[in-house]
Protein backbone atom coordinates (compact mmCIF):
# COMPACT_ATOMS: atom_id res chain seq x y z
CA UNK A 1 0.00 0.00 0.00
CA UNK A 2 0.97 3.81 -0.75
CA UNK A 3 0.26 6.64 0.74
CA UNK A 4 1.88 9.91 1.28
CA UNK A 5 4.27 10.86 4.18
CA UNK A 6 1.93 13.66 5.17
CA UNK A 7 -1.31 10.84 5.60
CA UNK A 8 0.98 8.76 7.03
CA UNK A 9 2.22 11.34 9.66
CA UNK A 10 -1.78 11.95 10.40
CA UNK A 11 -1.66 8.40 11.71
CA UNK A 12 0.79 8.95 14.61
CA UNK A 13 -2.24 11.44 15.76
CA UNK A 14 -5.02 8.94 15.14
CA UNK A 15 -2.80 6.49 17.60
CA UNK A 16 -2.30 9.33 19.87
CA UNK A 17 -6.55 9.68 20.30
CA UNK A 18 -6.71 6.36 20.44
CA UNK A 19 -4.79 5.71 23.43
CA UNK A 20 -6.52 8.54 25.09
CA UNK A 21 -9.63 7.35 23.76
CA UNK A 22 -8.74 3.73 25.80
CA UNK A 23 -8.04 5.17 28.53
CA UNK A 24 -11.13 7.19 28.95
CA UNK A 25 -13.05 3.91 28.40
CA UNK A 26 -11.27 2.41 30.97
CA UNK A 27 -11.63 5.53 33.33
CA UNK A 28 -15.51 4.72 31.97
CA UNK A 29 -15.66 1.68 32.54
CA UNK A 30 -13.46 1.21 35.68
CA UNK A 31 -13.19 4.15 37.72
CA UNK A 32 -10.52 3.93 40.24
CA UNK A 33 -12.60 4.26 43.04
CA UNK A 34 -14.39 0.85 42.29
CA UNK A 35 -12.51 -1.71 43.72
CA UNK A 36 -12.31 -0.08 47.23
CA UNK A 37 -16.04 0.71 47.27
CA UNK A 38 -16.30 -3.18 46.33
CA UNK A 39 -14.51 -3.69 49.51
CA UNK A 40 -15.76 -1.12 51.23
CA UNK A 41 -19.50 -2.60 50.40
CA UNK A 42 -18.17 -6.36 51.91
CA UNK A 43 -16.63 -4.32 55.44
CA UNK A 44 -20.23 -2.72 55.74
CA UNK A 45 -22.13 -5.66 55.30
CA UNK A 46 -19.79 -7.24 58.10
CA UNK A 47 -20.15 -4.67 59.81
CA UNK A 48 -23.87 -4.69 59.88
CA UNK A 49 -24.19 -8.53 61.10
CA UNK A 50 -21.94 -7.47 63.89
CA UNK A 51 -24.28 -4.35 65.20
CA UNK A 52 -27.35 -6.26 65.01
CA UNK A 53 -24.94 -8.93 67.08
CA UNK A 54 -24.11 -6.18 69.33
CA UNK A 55 -27.80 -4.73 69.25
CA UNK A 56 -29.36 -8.09 70.06
CA UNK A 57 -26.94 -8.22 72.98
CA UNK A 58 -28.14 -4.80 74.45
CA UNK A 59 -31.46 -5.53 74.17
CA UNK A 60 -31.38 -8.80 76.09
CA UNK A 61 -29.63 -7.03 78.95
CA UNK A 62 -32.31 -3.88 78.62
CA UNK A 63 -34.62 -6.70 78.95
CA UNK A 64 -32.95 -8.46 82.03
CA UNK A 65 -32.52 -4.85 83.54
CA UNK A 66 -36.27 -4.38 82.88
CA UNK A 67 -37.46 -7.59 84.66
CA UNK A 68 -35.10 -7.06 87.73
CA UNK A 69 -36.54 -3.26 87.94
CA UNK A 70 -40.40 -4.79 88.11
CA UNK A 71 -38.83 -8.00 90.76
CA UNK A 72 -37.69 -4.90 93.04
CA UNK A 73 -40.96 -2.96 92.66
CA UNK A 74 -42.86 -6.06 93.58
CA UNK A 75 -40.67 -6.73 96.77
CA UNK A 76 -41.01 -2.85 97.99
CA UNK A 77 -44.44 -3.27 97.10
CA UNK A 78 -44.37 -6.52 99.30
CA UNK A 79 -42.81 -4.54 101.83
CA UNK A 80 -44.47 -1.47 102.58
CA UNK A 81 -47.60 -3.64 102.51
CA UNK A 82 -46.26 -6.18 105.51
CA UNK A 83 -44.65 -2.56 107.41
CA UNK A 84 -48.09 -1.23 107.39
CA UNK A 85 -49.65 -4.72 108.77
CA UNK A 86 -47.20 -5.04 111.39
CA UNK A 87 -48.10 -1.40 112.32
CA UNK A 88 -51.51 -2.52 112.79
CA UNK A 89 -50.95 -5.97 113.82
CA UNK A 90 -52.42 -7.13 117.73
CA UNK A 91 -51.17 -10.58 118.23
CA UNK A 92 -47.78 -11.72 118.66
CA UNK A 93 -47.75 -14.63 116.64
CA UNK A 94 -48.59 -12.83 113.52
CA UNK A 95 -46.43 -9.69 114.49
CA UNK A 96 -43.25 -11.95 114.60
CA UNK A 97 -44.37 -13.96 111.27
CA UNK A 98 -44.25 -10.24 109.90
CA UNK A 99 -41.25 -9.70 110.64
CA UNK A 100 -39.56 -12.36 109.57
CA UNK A 101 -41.13 -12.28 106.13
CA UNK A 102 -39.83 -8.31 106.15
CA UNK A 103 -36.17 -9.53 106.77
CA UNK A 104 -36.58 -12.12 103.46
CA UNK A 105 -38.13 -9.32 101.23
CA UNK A 106 -35.33 -6.80 102.51
CA UNK A 107 -32.50 -9.85 101.87
CA UNK A 108 -34.17 -10.34 98.67
CA UNK A 109 -34.13 -6.58 97.64
CA UNK A 110 -30.79 -6.40 98.63
CA UNK A 111 -29.61 -9.39 96.61
CA UNK A 112 -32.07 -7.99 93.61
CA UNK A 113 -30.44 -4.65 93.65
CA UNK A 114 -26.62 -6.22 93.50
CA UNK A 115 -27.50 -7.81 90.73
CA UNK A 116 -29.62 -4.60 89.26
CA UNK A 117 -26.00 -2.30 89.74
CA UNK A 118 -23.95 -5.45 87.46
CA UNK A 119 -26.57 -5.54 84.83
CA UNK A 120 -26.55 -1.77 84.79
CA UNK A 121 -23.07 -2.13 84.10
CA UNK A 122 -23.29 -4.92 81.64
CA UNK A 123 -25.77 -2.58 79.80
CA UNK A 124 -23.82 0.70 79.78
CA UNK A 125 -20.96 -1.36 77.94
CA UNK A 126 -23.55 -3.45 75.93
CA UNK A 127 -24.61 0.28 74.76
CA UNK A 128 -20.92 1.58 74.50
CA UNK A 129 -20.34 -1.44 71.97
CA UNK A 130 -23.30 -0.49 69.92
CA UNK A 131 -22.23 2.92 69.70
CA UNK A 132 -18.61 2.29 68.72
CA UNK A 133 -19.98 0.40 66.02
CA UNK A 134 -22.50 2.70 64.80
CA UNK A 135 -19.70 5.41 64.46
CA UNK A 136 -17.42 2.64 62.81
CA UNK A 137 -20.05 1.86 59.97
CA UNK A 138 -20.91 5.38 59.69
CA UNK A 139 -17.34 6.46 58.80
CA UNK A 140 -17.44 3.11 56.69
CA UNK A 141 -20.54 4.23 54.68
CA UNK A 142 -18.91 7.87 54.57
CA UNK A 143 -16.03 6.76 52.52
CA UNK A 144 -18.18 4.29 50.34
CA UNK A 145 -20.56 7.78 49.85
CA UNK A 146 -17.79 9.85 49.14
CA UNK A 147 -15.90 7.39 46.70
CA UNK A 148 -19.27 6.57 44.72
CA UNK A 149 -19.93 10.54 44.43
CA UNK A 150 -16.07 10.89 42.92
CA UNK A 151 -16.66 7.70 40.85
CA UNK A 152 -19.73 8.87 39.30
CA UNK A 153 -18.28 12.40 38.98
CA UNK A 154 -15.14 10.74 36.93
CA UNK A 155 -16.99 8.32 35.00
CA UNK A 156 -19.70 11.16 33.49
CA UNK A 157 -16.00 13.15 32.75
CA UNK A 158 -14.75 10.23 31.04
CA UNK A 159 -17.84 9.69 29.33
CA UNK A 160 -17.29 13.50 28.03
CA UNK A 161 -13.70 13.55 27.32
CA UNK A 162 -14.02 10.25 25.36
CA UNK A 163 -16.92 11.83 23.25
CA UNK A 164 -14.48 14.47 22.53
CA UNK A 165 -11.84 12.35 21.26
CA UNK A 166 -14.08 10.74 19.44
CA UNK A 167 -15.36 13.97 17.35
CA UNK A 168 -11.40 14.71 17.12
CA UNK A 169 -10.55 11.41 15.56
CA UNK A 170 -13.37 11.90 13.21
CA UNK A 171 -12.33 15.30 12.54
CA UNK A 172 -8.58 14.53 11.35
CA UNK A 173 -9.66 11.13 9.44
CA UNK A 174 -11.93 12.60 7.68
CA UNK A 175 -9.76 13.11 4.56
CA UNK A 176 -7.25 10.28 5.18
CA UNK A 177 -7.58 7.67 2.21
CA UNK A 178 -10.13 4.72 3.25
CA UNK A 179 -7.60 2.24 2.45
CA UNK A 180 -4.77 3.65 4.33
CA UNK A 181 -7.45 3.61 7.39
CA UNK A 182 -8.83 0.46 7.51
CA UNK A 183 -5.19 -0.78 7.38
CA UNK A 184 -4.58 0.74 10.37
CA UNK A 185 -7.50 0.04 12.39
CA UNK A 186 -6.50 -3.95 11.14
CA UNK A 187 -3.46 -3.28 13.09
CA UNK A 188 -4.18 -1.68 15.89
CA UNK A 189 -6.42 -4.26 17.11
CA UNK A 190 -3.28 -5.82 17.74
CA UNK A 191 -0.49 -2.80 18.32
CA UNK A 192 -0.16 0.84 18.09
CA UNK A 193 -1.33 0.79 14.66
CA UNK A 194 1.42 3.73 13.88
CA UNK A 195 4.08 4.52 15.34
CA UNK A 196 7.10 6.59 14.99
CA UNK A 197 10.34 5.31 13.98
CA UNK A 198 13.11 7.13 15.69
CA UNK A 199 17.01 6.22 15.39
CA UNK A 200 16.04 2.81 13.97
CA UNK A 201 14.05 2.18 17.14
CA UNK A 202 10.33 1.48 16.74
CA UNK A 203 7.89 3.72 18.82
CA UNK A 204 5.07 1.29 19.36
CA UNK A 205 6.92 -1.87 20.56
CA UNK A 206 10.47 -0.20 21.80
CA UNK A 207 12.03 -2.26 19.76
CA UNK A 208 15.44 -1.57 18.29
CA UNK A 209 15.22 -3.34 14.41
CA UNK A 210 17.77 -5.26 12.79
CA UNK A 211 19.62 -3.80 10.12
CA UNK A 212 18.67 -5.85 8.01
CA UNK A 213 15.24 -4.77 8.18
CA UNK A 214 16.34 -1.36 8.35
CA UNK A 215 18.01 -1.47 4.72
CA UNK A 216 14.55 -2.83 3.54
CA UNK A 217 12.93 0.25 4.98
CA UNK A 218 15.85 2.42 3.94
CA UNK A 219 15.13 1.43 0.37
CA UNK A 220 11.12 1.62 0.10
CA UNK A 221 9.40 4.70 -1.38
CA UNK A 222 8.81 7.86 0.95
CA UNK A 223 5.42 7.24 0.01
CA UNK A 224 5.22 3.29 0.64
CA UNK A 225 3.18 1.66 3.78
CA UNK A 226 6.01 0.09 5.99
CA UNK A 227 5.45 -2.19 8.94
CA UNK A 228 7.29 -3.03 11.77
CA UNK A 229 8.40 -6.61 11.39
CA UNK A 230 8.04 -6.98 15.06
CA UNK A 231 4.59 -5.53 16.56
CA UNK A 232 3.35 -5.01 12.63
CA UNK A 233 2.28 -1.54 13.36
CA UNK A 234 2.59 1.29 10.27
CA UNK A 235 5.93 2.68 10.68
CA UNK A 236 6.24 6.20 9.96
CA UNK A 237 9.24 7.74 8.98
CA UNK A 238 10.71 11.32 9.42
CA UNK A 239 13.93 12.87 9.61
CA UNK A 240 14.69 11.25 12.95
CA UNK A 241 14.18 7.98 11.67
CA UNK A 242 17.96 7.54 11.34
CA UNK A 243 17.63 6.11 7.53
Amino acid sequence: MNASPEHQRILLDVADLDRRIAQAERARTKPAQAARITELVAIRQEQLRELTNLTGARDDVRTELTRLESDVKLVEQRRARDAERLAAATNSKEAQALEHELASLAKRQSDLEDIELDVMGRLEDAEAAVAAQQALLGTTTAEGSALTAQGKADVAAATDLGAQLARDRAAITANLPAGLLADYDRRATNSAGAALLIRGTCEGCRIVLPSTDLNDIRRAAEDAVVSCPECGCILVRTEESGL
